[in-house]
């Protein structure tokens, strides 16, 4: 009897975990598959400058490899979400000035992959975080000179 009333609870209690769960899914705002695209690409980009920040904060942790995999990574990955930038209506947290500045927008994704590929080329032979900080500033640069005019600003 008591292993009749344990099945019957958790069988209540699945049913309820699903059915709020689905509630949950029902009630979420859905992302334009273009504003998530982009901000996938972005987040993992953010990842992997936080990898090599922390490398770049204690000098002594660095690891020529793992900077290299993730400078190989951002070199690769950096011409990837631009395309996802031209429908207006998926703004997201794109300013109106990706649109109404394009040539500008556009300059500034060319510096970042000019800059990445640079990281890149430094990387391959690195041995030491000096070898690759002047390149590493510049794609932080380059970030925050993108998000300056070009995303939204959150107070």
């Amino acid at each position: 009897m008591a292993q009749v009333i344990k099945s019957s609870l958790t069988s209540v209690f699945g049913i309820t975990l699903m059915a709020a769960a689905l509630g949950l899914s029902a009630c979420s705002t859905s992302v334009d598959p273009d504003v998530k695209a982009r901000q996938d690409s972005m987040k993992s980009w953010g990842d992997a400058m936080g990898v090599m920040g922390d490398m770049a904060e204690a000098p002594d942790t660095f690891d020529a490899e793992v900077f290299k995999e993730q400078a190989a990574f951002l070199a690769e990955d950096a011409a990837t979400p631009w395309s996802h930038f031209e429908n207006q209506e998926a703004a997201g947290n794109a300013t109106e000035a990706v649109w109404s500045n394009a040539d500008g927008f556009r300059a500034e994704a060319e510096n970042f992959q000019q800059a990445t590929a640079e990281l890149n080329a430094a990387a391959q032979t690195a041995t030491s975080m000096d070898d690759v900080m002047p390149a590493f500033g510049q794609v932080g640069q380059s970030c925050k000179s993108c998000h300056t005019d070009f995303k939204v600003k959150n107070d």
